[in-house]
């Protein structure tokens, strides 16, 4: 039973890997089959539906690894700040090699985000607010720790996943050196955002925003 188990997890991994090596800058999950999904992970058509239902759920089940990668990149930023001090930049870089490593998952989020299927639209919105949520809380607490608040740090934290989902579109299928130049552009986007936010964090009694 246990081997039996254990088989049909690696097979169910198979589906959603080959399903991921089918995406690329000209090519979406709907315009993904079955059957050459199937093809892909090396099973029968008829067996695609001992692990999925359809397609569908095959692609939320990558919207939700899509929000675990996400979770686990904070976790990876977090021992790293802690070591050198430096969040936007430790929290960029740390994100590109995100990027760099799981580039089709991040086509998948990216594209569904405001893909035609309202139910893949839910399924990664809902995994971005918890991403953001974790970032506004560490972004508050990092503010109260320095002694530099931050004014409104949810709103924060929406920007900075804006513009890092943004660039991170553009980093996709950028060239070396075009990567590394954006690498430094979104460095400096972030610092502006978050430096904005302590400014009117300090002058928010006597300015009207």
């Amino acid at each position: 039973m246990a081997a039996r188990a254990e088989q049909k997890l690696r097979t169910r991994r198979a589906l959603m890997d080959a399903a991921l090596s089918q995406l690329s800058a000209d090519r979406g999950f709907g315009s993904l089959s079955l059957r050459e999904v199937a093809r892909e992970a090396g099973i029968a058509p008829t067996s695609f539906y001992r692990h999925f239902a359809d397609l569908d759920e095959l692609g939320l089940a990558l919207v939700d690894e899509g929000g675990v990668a996400l979770r686990q990149l904070m976790r990876q930023a977090r021992k790293r700040i802690a070591r050198n001090g430096s969040a936007i930049s430790t929290s960029v870089d740390t994100f590109l090699e995100y990027l760099g490593n799981n580039a089709n998952l991040f086509r998948l989020m990216l594209r569904e985000r405001t893909g035609v299927s309202k139910q893949f639209r839910t399924a990664v919105k809902a995994e971005i607010d918890h991403f953001v949520t974790e970032l506004a809380d560490d972004l508050d607490r990092f503010g109260e720790e320095r002694g530099k608040p931050l004014y409104s740090p949810r709103t924060v934290a929406e920007a900075m996943v804006t513009l890092v989902f943004n660039q991170g579109a553009e980093a996709l299928d950028g060239t070396r050196p075009e990567r590394e130049r954006l690498r430094q552009r979104l460095k400096m986007e972030l610092r502006m955002v978050l430096l904005g936010s302590q400014v009117m964090a300090r002058h928010q009694k006597t300015t009207e925003f």
